[in-house]
């Protein structure tokens, strides 16, 4: 991530999760304007969650991200559009072969400004039929976001040649790369 020379905005925080959070991450670390991202878990019933304990399904998590953005450099509009084009938000509890609640599609909005939003975006999706089926994307203030383990986070940057990133993650960049021009860095 780079940071904005000249910058003057406040920076937001959105929390978003749809399928893996290393596939997120790696893009939205790829996203001018954002300043950092960090993997973790939200919308669950436990506090500070292990991997094991999510990963099995039973605690209610989602696999998320926090993107932290500079809103002068990019909207959160533009934040959401990204999202929904990086991963298929309509199918319940799944992204491909990632199976379960922990991969379920979430947007956690961190005020009632960015639940409007993400609430109207999605309405606007599903009336143009974008996709081909309903959107199941959950929108839910957010209540708590955990940060993941250290060896989670910037995992596509530090394990370029593991097969999960070659094979899932390397397309889907590739993909954010050829339609988001503008906001890849």
């Amino acid at each position: 991530m780079k940071s904005g020379k000249g910058s003057a905005g406040k920076l937001e925080e959105a929390i978003l999760g749809g399928g893996c959070f290393w596939c997120l991450e790696a893009v939205y670390s790829h996203t001018k304007g954002v300043k950092e991202v960090l993997s973790g878990y939200s919308g669950g019933t436990m506090n500070d969650p292990s991997y094991e304990q999510v990963s099995g399904g039973r605690t209610g998590h989602v696999e998320v991200v926090k993107v932290v953005f500079d809103p002068v450099e990019i909207a959160y509009d533009d934040i959401i559009h990204i999202f929904f084009s990086i991963h298929d938000p309509t199918t319940l509890n799944r992204q491909g072969n990632d199976i379960g609640p922990q991969y379920r599609s979430a947007i956690f909005a961190t005020s009632d400004e960015q639940l409007a939003k993400a609430k109207s975006i999605k309405k606007d999706l599903e009336d143009e039929k974008i996709f081909g089926g309903p959107i199941v994307t959950e929108i839910l203030p957010l209540d708590k976001f955990f940060v993941a383990e250290k060896y989670h986070q910037q995992y596509y940057r530090n394990n370029p040649e593991q097969a999960y990133c070659q094979i899932i993650i390397a397309p889907k960049l590739a993909k954010f790369r050829e339609k988001y021009r503008k906001f890849y860095t």
